[in-house]
């Protein structure tokens, strides 16, 4: 073989060689890019559009009576997952307070995973704005609304479908410029 022909080869192969793991860091770069220019509160989730999944638990102050988000049927309502051990459930829950005391819809609160005296004592400290709570002590009704974190908040609408998700703090912003705008919209859907 040509001498020539031998260093054609090889210069081939050394460009081919860096060409790959350069594709391969540029994929990965764009990916990267596009995914931090994402905001994870407003990642679209499965169940927007979907029936509220089916749970049935005691109620937090009275554990005696069980609260089915069936018993909310023909009603928009709101579902509040909170918890007393939650920092950022303080923050949004003067917010809630507000919202509840204007009586735009029923706020259900779902206790997570917390223990049922400290979450009786933080709504005696910090107010309740929650028609009721539901205690959800193991996180199981957590796991079916696909909750990862405290606070998340639903709109669930008449007919018991999930129209709205928050994941992280409902802001008074949030509230004027989505929430209160979908329930006016919902409550005139028959």
């Amino acid at each position: 073989m040509p001498p020539d022909a031998e260093s054609g080869r090889s210069s081939r192969w050394a460009g081919a060689r860096f060409a790959l793991p350069l594709g391969i860091f540029l994929a990965l770069a764009v990916l990267l890019g596009v995914g931090l220019g994402l905001n994870p509160r407003e990642v679209p989730s499965p169940l927007i559009g979907k029936a509220a999944p089916h749970f049935e638990l005691p109620q937090l102050h009275r554990p005696q009576e069980n609260f089915s988000q069936k018993d909310m049927r023909g009603k928009v309502w709101m579902l509040n997952v909170w918890a007393s051990w939650c920092a950022a459930c303080r923050e949004e829950h003067p917010v809630l307070v507000e919202l509840a005391k204007s009586g735009a819809l029923p706020i259900i609160g779902l206790n997570y995973k917390d223990k049922r005296e400290d979450g009786m004592a933080w709504l005696v400290r910090f107010g309740d704005p929650y028609v009721l709570s539901a205690y959800d002590e193991q996180g199981k009704v957590g796991i079916d609304y696909g909750v990862y974190g405290v606070p998340e908040t639903y709109v669930i609408d008449k007919q018991g479908v999930i129209r709205y998700k928050r994941i992280g703090i409902v802001t008074p912003d949030i509230v004027k410029n989505r929430i209160l705008p979908m329930i006016d919209e919902l409550n005139r859907e028959k």
